[in-house]
């Protein structure tokens, strides 16, 4: 995919739209590369490490690095070289045409360690292109001072805590005193190239060798082509589902596996709002719905991994609320998630606060055991098989649940205005229930099978009593309310229901009343349902792919279709989503949001069974 984004005539614009970004990263972190040429959010070394540039949070005080045409007049379009995470960002200038290929080679078999090397390399691709290029850190969210010193090579950027190193071929200048600058012009053929590593105590920046260079170019090529070659998807849109797969893959910490919900912080759910939160961990809940995605296209390793890092987080119940399992974590399997506000950053177009680390960390979900264990369920039926040391270590979570499945708790939307019954909460602990029921069947496994049946069936019965709300003959958000809620689109996804049964059809014709605008859906209705936040929320994106499916397997393929259709031009330019989208269209939230690109495969999954 290919979008121009605009003249730009006058100066840059302070804040790019969300959407204005494709996103290049090494299996240890991303980085956010706009339209126009900036990297507006790279933390190092790591998902969850400090930020160094942070433009999208403080236009002013967040850090950036730049490569832009050096004046006015010109244009520019973004896409991946096909079937990699290589972006390619294209000028069109009055001199000519030039492009930035920004890639980060993952760590390479054999490597000692991995460099976190961010590679910008200009092209001149027609005529003569001038090109400014500035180089911006702001350490540690902008609270660390950092000083620079030009080297035979390039520059060094010392903070207290990091060091950066800028390897060029150009002639540097230091402004501001604690920045660098470039002015290139090159004539078609001719190449410049920038490579940001991590600096060592003592270590000064290595040449720039155009072949060694293009040797790391090709072999990061070869690196995503050969992992997407794994892919056994060939339906109808492969150029979006394998761009998903691709989306989730950037989002894996390699060295543990984990999955994080998205690679950013407080990007906001409503412009000038407070809804802004710090994704940049594993929440169990969206790492097991990646799972499935990626075990649905044939990605068994991804799986492997996933539970390796997940065996690690299973122990016997701990003696807290909350019980054995967190609802998320650090990328590293740490618990501690401490949430904090930085006052010095303005947020994204003045959405105060800025936040980072998660007090969600602490709630009661218990939805979380359904999805880790649906999870467990499909791995070990397509992937890596379960060992009896992880089962004995499930079941001993199981336990705790069927001892305390029937409590309010905080649900999967994370609301901070107290616990309830939620049905969704219900609905996952049966799935929890029923996949160890199946699991154990298929395996032979030790279980108590007449214990976890009846606890089954109590959760059941419970749901279709308590969760169904005749008058409004549909399954409600919670009990004893009429409120409706989008996550019990997953009611017959997860097969707790025919997805033609009467109840489940009068239940989508509710939601699909009340919560779809055109193809993009509500989470549910904040007047009916406050939340115990401030402000609004815009269109959950997740959602609308769910409410796709569910039409699907209801037998409305046409609608479903097209709803699908829809739903694909809220993509960005390069095939990306966040986690919400706004009345206008645009895109709100964290970016790029696993939980959207998850439910896309799935969606396109089953529509392409539906339509044979």
């Amino acid at each position: 995919m290919v979008v121009s984004s605009g003249a730009r005539n006058g100066p840059r614009q302070r804040y790019l739209p969300i959407a204005e970004h494709g996103l290049i990263g090494d299996l240890h972190t991303v980085a956010l590369v706009g339209t126009e040429g900036t990297i507006d959010w790279y933390c190092c070394p790591r998902f969850d490490s400090p930020s160094v540039f942070a433009a999208i949070l403080d236009a002013d005080d967040g850090g950036l690095f730049r490569i832009s045409p050096d004046g006015d007049g010109w244009s520019s379009k973004q896409l991946y070289l096909p079937d990699t995470n290589i972006l390619i960002t294209r000028f069109l200038t009055p001199g000519g045409v030039g492009e930035v290929q920004d890639f980060m080679p993952p760590r390479r078999a054999g490597e000692a360690a991995h460099h976190h090397r961010l590679v910008r390399r200009l092209v001149a691709v027609r005529g003569d292109v001038r090109f400014v290029v500035d180089v911006a850190p702001r350490f540690d969210y902008g609270r660390d001072r950092h000083e620079v010193t030009l080297a035979p090579h390039g520059a060094i950027f010392r903070s207290p805590h990091l060091g950066l190193s800028l390897s060029t071929r150009s002639l540097l200048e230091i402004v501001h005193g604690v920045d660098v600058r470039a002015r290139i012009q090159l004539r078609a053929g001719e190449t410049a190239t920038f490579v940001l590593d991590l600096a060592q105590p003592g270590e000064m920046p290595v040449p720039c060798v155009d072949a060694d260079i293009a040797g790391e170019f090709d072999a990061t090529v070869a690196f995503w082509r050969d992992w997407l070659s794994c892919s056994n998807y060939t339906g109808r849109w492969r150029e979006m589902v394998h761009r998903s797969a691709l989306t989730l893959k950037l989002l894996t910490y390699a060295p543990t596996g984990a999955i994080v919900a998205a690679p950013t912080t407080s990007l906001p759910e409503e412009i000038g709002g407070a809804r802004n939160w710090d994704y940049r961990y594993t929440w169990i809940r969206d790492a097991a719905f990646s799972l499935y995605a990626l075990l649905r296209l044939g990605f068994t390793e991804e799986a492997a991994a996933f539970m390796a890092w997940l065996e690690g987080r299973l122990r016997p119940a701990v003696d807290r609320e909350s019980g054995p399992l967190q609802i998320m974590y650090g990328i590293d399997g740490r618990e501690d998630l401490p949430e904090q506000e930085l006052p010095n950053l303005e947020g994204y177009r003045g959405s105060a606060p800025v936040r980072i680390g998660n007090g969600a960390a602490t709630q009661l979900q218990l939805d979380i055991y359904g999805e880790l264990m649906d999870s467990v369920y499909l791995c070990n039926k397509y992937g890596r098989p379960l060992y009896h040391d992880g089962w004995m270590e499930l079941t001993r979570d199981l336990e705790w649940l069927m001892d305390h499945w029937d409590q309010p708790d905080e649900g999967i939307w994370e609301t901070r205005g107290g616990r309830q019954d939620y049905t969704y909460s219900r609905l996952m602990s049966w799935v929890a229930v029923e996949r160890a029921i199946r699991i154990a069947r298929q395996r032979g496994l030790p279980a108590d099978l007449h214990r976890w049946m009846a606890v089954r069936d109590r959760i059941y019965n419970q749901i279709m009593e308590r969760g169904w709300h005749p008058g409004r003959r549909a399954f409600v958000q919670r009990y004893d309310t009429d409120v409706l809620d989008a996550s019990l689109l997953l009611m017959p996804l997860c097969k707790f229901i025919a997805p033609t049964d009467p109840r489940w059809i009068s239940t989508l014709d509710a939601i699909s009343s009340d919560l779809v605008a055109d193809s993009l859906v509500y989470r549910y209705d904040l007047d009916a349902s406050p939340d115990g936040l401030t402000g609004k929320e815009a269109t959950f994106s997740m959602c609308s792919f769910w409410w796709v499916e569910a039409l699907a397997r209801a037998g409305r393929v046409d609608e479903a279709r097209l709803a699908f259709e829809k739903m694909l031009t809220y993509a960005n330019h390069v095939g990306l989503y966040s986690e919400e989208i706004g009345p206008t269209g645009e895109l709100l939230g964290n970016f790029p949001q696993a939980f959207t690109h998850l439910a896309l495969i799935s969606a396109a999954c089953n529509l392409d069974h539906q339509l044979g």
